[in-house]
């Protein structure tokens, strides 16, 4: 595992005091290492695993030639491009049993969806193409070409063919394909433990009373969701105090028992310095000030886990049978306080991270683009990350406005979104009309 400063000394133009939201993910993608261990999962079980093998097609998809629809099967190079045809209908084929018999030249089989296709018929005309006539359907000219409405053997996944690739995430699609194979568990990597919790004397956990000067702490209840969301075993260690022992304790039970640290507050300048102290005391860590609105500070390393030896709190954890030392240091990331700002910077930055951990090859969602529909201040030299509501225009392109006021406590506009408008670091102003891009929320937040 590199070191902060072996990671650096790789950056051209690496500066702690002035990083652009492209070197922060650069950075972090040096810094992170996967998961290695491997679980055997069912399938039920499988949404949002990352698959630790690839998976090879033990049959054909589908394993015949079969109707795609209801309506009649026959011989397509009796069509004509001028002339309609007539067929005479000699039985009913039914999807689950193959019918037995022989069609001749002029004659057709009603078939149902999925009814295996006989032998020597490649072609079905939906039946309400059709005009019925007695025990003969009429088959209009020009409204079929030969092979039409045919599922072909293995047209959606050949015998030996690899269906799913090592580093996917298991999706809903993915849950169904892996069953139209016959597949009912899989090989995964674990699950990725993430222990988070939130700093400061001025945070009300819930069920507390309200007083003077403090807020209720909502950070913890948007990264558990995210996390969730992500597939994550999440590790809630609820509100530290800005108290040298309570962080000490914090990190140390964090650390022992989960791949990654995720904490909010406490990195900005001006800030009680406990938290950062106590980053540095346990860890290889760096402070950041990166080029974005909003966020802006973020702290990055590892909590050593070599260094918690002598700890009390290391040994009760270690009792409880989830000390973790020995399996590599636990990866930290200490986010803003703002609301607003822990989601972005999540959403920019600790997500890509990770789904790096998690052994997902597919890290980086992509953008969209839209048009604006105002014009937006913006200097180049910084990211910003405006909240932005998407929308399907009359001509079917895609429209996205801001919410409003960006401020990076409005937790609300972020409620009215469903998307962040990613304004480049080089980036001026936009007009109307002008496209950018969009990072959409939906699978995320």
């Amino acid at each position: 595992m590199k070191t902060l400063d072996q990671i650096a000394s790789e950056l051209a133009g690496y500066d702690p005091q002035a990083l652009s939201a492209d070197m922060v993910n650069t950075f972090l993608k040096k810094l992170v290492e996967p998961v290695t261990e491997l679980e055997e999962s069912g399938i039920f079980d499988a949404l949002n695993r990352v698959l630790a093998a690839d998976i090879i097609s033990p049959i054909n998809v589908p394993p015949h030639d079969n109707s795609a629809m209801d309506g009649y099967a026959f011989d397509g190079a009796q069509l004509s491009p001028d002339t309609d045809l007539t067929l005479q209908v000699i039985g009913t084929a039914l999807a689950g049993k193959a019918w037995s018999g022989t069609v001749q030249r002029g004659e057709c089989l009603k078939i149902m969806t999925g009814a295996i296709m006989p032998a020597g018929l490649d072609t079905v005309v939906p039946q309400e193409f059709t005009t019925l006539k007695g025990d003969q359907i009429v088959i209009p000219a020009k409204v079929l070409q030969p092979g039409d409405n045919r599922r072909q053997l293995g047209e959606d996944l050949m015998q030996g063919q690899p269906a799913l690739s090592k580093g996917e995430l298991l999706t809903p699609a993915a849950l169904g394909l892996l069953a139209s194979l016959g597949i009912s568990t899989v090989p995964v990597l674990r699950r990725l433990k993430v222990a988070y919790f939130s700093t400061g004397d001025e945070i009300l956990s819930l069920g507390e009373p309200p007083r003077e000067g403090a807020v209720y702490d909502s950070n913890r209840y948007t990264v558990f969701g995210m996390l969730t969301r992500l597939g994550c075993q999440v590790i809630d260690m609820g509100v530290v105090r800005d108290q040298p022992e309570a962080l000490e304790a914090a990190f140390v039970q964090a650390a022992l028992q989960a791949d990654a640290i995720i904490t909010s507050g406490g990195v900005s300048v001006g800030e009680a310095d406990y938290t950062k102290a106590m980053m540095k005391q346990l860890g290889d860590v760096a402070f950041w000030k990166i080029a974005m609105r909003p966020g802006r500070p973020m702290a990055v390393g590892h909590i050593i886990r070599e260094k918690l030896a002598d700890s009390s709190c290391a040994k009760s954890v270690s009792s409880t049978g989830s000390d973790r030392r020995g399996a590599g240091n636990a990866a930290l990331f200490g986010l803003p306080g703002n609301p607003v700002a822990v989601m972005v910077t999540f959403l920019a930055f600790v997500r890509p991270a990770l789904m790096q951990m998690m052994g997902c090859t597919s890290s980086v969602p992509p953008l969209l683009h839209a048009k604006s529909t105002e014009a937006i201040r913006k200097k180049p030299g910084r990211t910003e990350y405006q909240r932005g509501i998407v929308s399907t225009a009359p001509d079917g392109t895609l429209h996205v406005a801001t919410t409003g006021n960006q401020g990076s406590g409005v937790l609300s506009s972020m409620v009215r979104a469903n998307g962040l408008i990613v304004l480049h670091h080089g980036q001026g102003n936009v007009a109307v009309g002008d496209e950018v891009n969009v990072m959409m929320f939906d699978g995320a937040v």
